[in-house]
């Protein structure tokens, strides 16, 4: 059977729910899944790496790219300018390569606006503010005004989910992880995403 197109997967969620290693271990047990590596003016932190994580890029150069129409998506969060490349995207559209994309709300409203129901939309929560918490606490480049003012945006996201086509709440990351996995399982099997001509040749089924 012929390959069905990609599909783009588009996940949001609030800072610490857990979205990020989602993708990542999705993508390192599904090697046809493409994560989409976005564009960033925050610096690193110590585990990331240009390149894999993100792009990392100055400020002057997102807002050069911006100006010239690069990004897919872009959004400001916490200060800081995140974005998806057009380019990215459409080499891996081109190949019917599914990507996943890890973006914040603004950009997935911006995508919704662009591919409407064409892409599939995922919301990542954690199991309770009071764990997203201790969880932004764990990460030590996070200080006390920084963490109020993420679950504070927190708050805002969370009020988005039901613009989501799945929420998975990220209790346990294994168990989160085969929900995410189970949601891609199902998206590819949709009978709007089969290749309908392929069906018709190789049964030899007439247009009714």
């Amino acid at each position: 059977m012929e390959k069905n197109k990609g599909i783009l997967f588009i996940v949001s969620g609030p800072s610490g729910a857990g979205k990020t290693s989602l993708c990542g271990k999705l993508t390192s047990i599904m090697p046809d899944l493409k994560f989409s590596v976005s564009c960033t003016t925050r610096m690193p932190r110590q585990d990331e790496r240009d390149g894999i994580n993100y792009l990392f890029i100055s400020r002057e150069e997102f807002v050069k790219r911006i100006e010239q129409g690069d990004f897919l998506e872009w959004a400001e969060v916490h200060g800081e300018l995140y974005g998806t490349l057009r380019t990215q995207l459409e080499a891996f559209s081109n190949s019917g390569i599914s990507v996943i994309l890890d973006i914040d709300t603004q950009g997935a409203l911006q995508v919704r606006e662009k591919f409407g129901s064409a892409a599939v939309y995922i919301f990542v929560l954690p199991p309770s503010l009071a764990i997203l918490r201790e969880r932004l606490e764990k990460r030590m480049s996070n200080t006390k005004a920084d963490i109020d003012k993420r679950l504070e945006t927190a708050i805002r996201e969370i009020r988005q989910y039901h613009n989501y086509d799945y929420v998975i709440v990220n209790t346990v990351l294994d168990d989160a992880l085969r929900e995410l996995q189970s949601v891609v399982f199902s998206q590819r099997v949709k009978t709007n995403r089969i290749n309908h001509h392929w069906i018709k040749n190789t049964f030899l089924i007439e247009e009714e």
